[in-house]
């Protein structure tokens, strides 16, 4: 995506603040055991400096495991959210701050982290602002989230393109997308950034079940549907409320891949 949208799209979570909270879940336990046993790291007492917080949906994880984290989160709304839900965990500090605005003088961390965040960050900037956080040895670590397409998938999911296609929101490209295990890292992007190395990927294929008002609550969050005309955005939630009544108990099964990057700060 251009710059111009990428901030426009990053814009969009700290005005739907609430909603974000209510539609957004907390990410796998298995995400976090990856995370420390690919950065040989323990989590007790880990020095975390966390991009994009949100409203804490991998903060409190971190926490639960005891690591000491500063969360850097340029939303308001998203922030003090944040703060009122995280007020009972004493090691995490929520800083209100673009990550590319922080300023690298002060204390070095163990690790940087980005949860499905790491995209919304400057591109030109990020891989040497995120170096000069770091202690030696410390590690970069983020998530490369999309939804998955693997054999077999939810038949949902093709049913509702036509909706999308009425509001002209073709799928980009060949439909269905292109299965999990083809869709690309960011290994060379991380090695040619010249800051880090020993770079180590851990793919998870996970799968959610939906309710109707679970599914149109995750959705109302996403950056895309957010910049959607309203009357479009709302005909698509009412079509996927209308074919999850025709599932089984009102479910739809979605398939989410997961890709955890992990790579060493260059000596």
């Amino acid at each position: 995506m251009d710059e111009e949208t990428r901030v426009r799209r990053a814009n969009t979570f700290d005005e739907i603040a609430e909603l974000y909270e209510q539609g957004r879940r907390e990410w796998p336990d298995q995400l976090f055991e990856d995370l420390f046993e690919q950065a040989d790291m323990e989590p007790m007492g880990a020095k975390v400096l966390e991009i994009g917080c949100g409203t804490g949906q991998a903060t409190a994880p971190l926490a639960r495991l005891g690591c000491w984290i500063t969360c850097a989160e340029m939303g308001s709304n998203l922030a003090c959210i944040a703060r009122r839900k995280l007020a009972k965990f004493p090691r995490v500090t929520i800083v209100n701050s673009r990550f590319e605005d922080l300023d690298p003088t002060g204390e070095s961390f163990d690790m940087v982290f980005a949860a499905a965040s790491w995209h919304w960050t400057d591109p030109m900037v990020r891989y040497r602002k995120a170096a000069s956080f770091l202690r030696p040895g410390g590690v970069l670590a983020f998530t490369w989230s999309a939804h998955a397409f693997p054999s077999g998938f939810d038949p949902f999911f093709t049913e509702i393109q036509k909706a999308y296609e009425a509001i002209g929101q073709n799928w980009e490209g060949r439909w269905p997308p292109q299965p999990p295990d083809d869709v690309p890292d960011q290994r060379a992007e991380i090695e040619s950034s010249g800051y880090f190395e020993d770079v180590r990927v851990v793919r998870h294929l996970w799968i959610t079940d939906f309710t109707a008002d679970q599914h149109v609550a995750l959705m109302s969050t996403a950056s895309d549907h957010r910049l959607m005309d309203s009357a479009k955005r709302e005909y698509l939630f009412s079509e996927m409320r209308r074919l999850h009544a025709t599932r089984t108990g009102g479910i739809v099964h979605k398939h989410e891949l997961t890709i955890l990057h992990v790579a060493r700060k260059r000596a």
